[in-house]
């Protein structure tokens, strides 16, 4: 008792502070209160750990716990120490203390799920959950795999009358009216239950029923009052050794429940093998065989009279199974079916949930092996109960024919076209056509068209004469089953096409042809015209048919045109109509111009947007309109920024993809080498202003931004130097000397291929000293000394003055 109650305290410690892990299925507290419960009634750690993990604990879960119980007996120990010289106020400290000699048991119940024989019997069980889910698993087997169906016996039922009592069963013996008692008496070892005042009394293997009228004798000695109530119920239940032997997963003795029955064996041990049966279970009890169990008769029909209450000491034997039968094709639960010796394929059918709904069921196929080599027996429906199969028989049950034996279809221009039954009352082309409710109003009835199927299951064509066989001027025709029967429609017979129309129409597209349809029709039907569309010139033109010519035209199309008026034809030819087919071109007005912008930007007295009045419109003009520049303004360093074209585009793909051949992809990507949609051109406002109209004049375009910036009067060096640096501009120095700011030449300069990059977006190389070409806000330029151009360098050294854009703008222009 004083080991039981030190475990009991050990549990509740741990109870004090678990955490519900997501993973498993069972919370620590959950864990820890059935192994408090395994532990009163006796049972093993292998069967302790089993059904934890059958109940959803995981093996990590209880290794932690094992891991914790473990920590507890250390810290136990040593905390008791520590208190012989201080009080210790927490109840579960002193818990600790208590429980820390008596932890073991509760540790190796822990230990036990760990063991390689579990884990492989957990292995198995899920890839048996795996195989009988598919049409390769054996029926049935895996009912004692699944972790929802433990078969564990309900431990809160009333105690059955037909229970026997032995060593380790509690009984409750109350005792109440005249005297009020009660008492608490476990079975001895040797059968008895010891009462004060009394003495023992042998109970053991009496039933329950036995044993309280037994005890209510015997207690009647003492409580000889007529008052007095005597009820004599079951407590805590003993555990029971079981073995079960033979064709199970984990064979071995486990200790369950004395309320445990033969599935909940069976299942403890990880249910039966590949080779047990499950239709000739049995029961040894003292050296004999007191029950077979069928477990198939449990799964389809629910009996459990057969599944007994084991007693201690009973041998479960599960034997190898005896037919073995596979039944595939259309049932509705194809797989491996065990049998017994003698059954027929009637019952494997009942087995397999009967015929699905496309079964042909006039025959079945059984393939068996003879000894020697394989048969073939074709079974009718008449002898399945009387065919006996054997092990290792293959059934398998065909499909019905893809095809019908009474089947009609009507197609085309009827009112409800589809599939009809062939019968007394269908049975000609007349009564299938009123059976459609009749023909549309644009049947063709001059002809339709009968496919038949023949005996040998090819096609032949009958023509039909609906028009005849409705007005009874023709004779009607007898359908067969699977006769098609296709009505068309006039449209179906013309080519009817569609009409198209293009330009400036609101809604441009292809629309269906009608009759009489005229170009008013189809301009309306398109959205009407657009502010940019033609009056004057309407194009339509049309595809050359002579249906009954013989030789190549010398015309491959006609051409009209036709003038409009409110949406009206005013010029052309008079009442014409468009055919199929037909394409209509609405011009665009050549007078019609929708207003050009461009932009003035910097030091301008105004700026802004200015729409072009000429297409011939240019920088001196813009620059007039906006006032003139600003007496701040840098006229030698105006720049225009220009919005490509399509053809610009393109080319500038061109050159990228140019680039991109040279100096490698990773390069080109790393440098953020694309096409812009913008690019800047180099120009002279100074030279325009002081020559308007002159070859510095350029013309504008729309989406120009022309900028005049500040003066800016400081010189860039960059690339192959020393420093690059910004310096202030000195009037009259050569490019020496601006170098020589930057520190002069670097190793792998290129010196005679120095350029300078202006603000304007102009480039010149250096010639001489260069005196005259250094202009404030200009950048020098020393490109890296190369076997070939190199575009990186050239890239990099593109900065503020000259983008990427205008470089490859530049190099289009070349290119072009």
């Amino acid at each position: 008792m004083r080991k039981q109650f030190a475990r009991v305290v050990l549990w509740l410690f741990l109870l004090g502070g678990p955490a519900v892990y997501a993973q498993s299925g069972m919370t620590d507290s959950q864990v820890i209160e059935y192994v408090q419960q395994a532990l009163q009634q006796g049972k093993d750690q292998q069967t302790i750990a089993m059904e934890l993990l059958s109940k959803g604990a995981t093996q990590e879960q209880l290794l932690r716990l094992k891991s914790q119980y473990s920590g507890a007996a250390t810290s136990g120990s040593s905390s008791s120490q520590a208190g012989e010289g201080g009080a210790v106020q927490d109840t579960g400290t002193r818990a600790r203390k208590t429980t820390v000699a008596n932890a073991t048991d509760g540790e190796a119940a822990l230990e036990g799920a760990n063991t390689d024989e579990m884990k492989e019997t957990m292995k198995k069980r899920q890839e048996l959950k795996v195989s009988t889910a598919s049409e390769n698993g054996v029926f049935g087997r895996n009912i004692f795999n699944i972790d929802k169906l433990t078969f564990q016996p309900n431990l809160n039922m009333a105690t059955p009358e037909n229970y026997r009592l032995g060593p380790g069963d509690e009984v409750i013996v109350d005792v109440w009216g005249a005297s009020q008692n009660t008492m608490r008496l476990e079975v001895s070892p040797d059968g008895y239950v010891n009462i004060a005042n009394l003495g023992p009394v042998y109970l053991n293997n009496m039933t329950i029923k036995d044993a309280r009228q037994l005890l209510k004798q015997e207690l009647g000695k003492i409580y000889a009052d007529s008052a007095n109530n005597i009820q004599v119920t079951l407590g805590n239940i003993r555990t029971i050794q079981v073995n079960v032997m033979g064709e199970v997963r984990a064979p071995g003795t486990y200790a369950l429940s004395s309320l445990s029955t033969v599935f909940h064996a069976l299942y403890a041990s990880g249910g039966v093998s590949d080779i047990g049966s499950l239709r000739n279970v049995q029961v040894a009890r003292g050296g004999k065989t007191i029950a077979r169990l069928d477990v198939y008769e449990y799964i389809m029909k629910g009996q459990i009279q057969d599944d007994i209450r084991l007693q201690d000491g009973d041998v479960v034997i599960v034997p190898t199974y005896d037919e073995l039968v596979k039944i595939t094709g259309k049932v509705k639960r194809p797989m491996f079916y065990e049998m017994k010796n003698g059954e027929s394929a009637a019952t494997l059918l009942k087995y397999a949930g009967g015929f699905s709904s496309d079964a042909y069921k006039k025959s079945i196929r059984v393939l068996r092996k003879d000894g020697k080599e394989f048969s073939v027996k074709t079974v009718d429906d008449m002898h399945y109960s009387a065919f006996k199969l054997i092990d290792g028989d293959v059934v398998t049950v065909d499909s019905i024919l893809n095809r019908f034996n009474n089947r009609l279809e009507v197609k085309g221009a009827v009112y409800h076209p589809g599939v009809f039954e062939l019968s007394g009352s269908l049975n000609t082309v007349r009564q299938l056509v009123e059976k459609a409710d009749g023909l549309l109003g644009d049947a063709f009835t001059g002809r339709a068209v009968l496919y038949r199927e023949r005996e040998n299951l090819t096609k032949e064509v009958l023509p039909v004469d609906i028009e005849g066989i409705l007005k009874g001027t023709s004779p009607d025709i007898a359908l067969q089953k699977n006769d098609i029967l296709y009505i068309p429609s006039i449209h179906d017979l013309q080519d009817m096409g569609k009409v198209t129309i293009s330009g400036e129409v609101n809604k441009p597209g292809s629309y269906t042809y009608a009759d009489h349809m005229s170009l008013e029709d189809l301009v309306i039907t398109a959205g009407g015209l657009k502010e940019s569309a033609s009056l004057v010139r309407v194009d339509v033109s049309r595809r050359i048919r002579d249906p009954k010519g013989t030789t190549e035209p010398d015309m491959i199309g006609q051409n009209f045109s036709f003038g409009l008026k409110d949406g009206f034809v005013v010029d052309g030819e008079a009442g014409f109509e468009l055919q199929p087919y037909d394409q209509v071109f609405v011009r665009r007005s050549p007078s019609y111009t929708e207003q050009v912008n461009v932009t003035v930007d910097g030091e301008v007295l105004y700026r802004g947007e200015y729409t072009l009045s000429t297409k011939s419109e240019r920088l001196s003009s813009l620059i007039q309109r906006a006032g003139g520049v600003s007496r701040y303004a840098y006229v030698r360093g105006a720049k225009l920024r220009r919005v490509a074209n399509e053809e610009e585009l393109r080319r500038m793909e061109d050159v990228v993809k140019m680039v991109r051949r040279e100096i490698g992809e990773t390069l080109a990507t790393s440098l953020g080498l694309k096409v812009d949609s913008t690019f800047t051109v180099g120009i002279d406002l100074e030279a325009a202003l002081a020559n308007p109209g002159g070859d510095a004049d350029l013309v504008l375009r729309e989406g120009d931004v022309l900028t005049v910036p500040e003066y800016n009067n400081t010189v860039k060096v960059n690339g192959a130097v020393m420093m690059p640096n910004t310096v202030s501009y000195a009037k009259g120095k050569s490019v020496k000397y601006y170098l020589s700011q930057a520190g002069g030449y670097s190793a792998n300069a290129k010196k005679s291929q120095r350029f300078i990059i202006y603000m304007n977006g102009q480039v010149a190389e250096v010639k001489g000293s260069g005196k005259k070409q250094i202009e404030p806000g200009c950048e020098i330029v020393v490109p890296n000394k190369t076997k070939k151009f190199n575009f990186a360098t050239v890239v990099s050294n593109a900065t503020s003055f000259a983008s990427l854009a205008t470089m490859l703008a530049s190099l289009a222009t070349m290119m072009k």
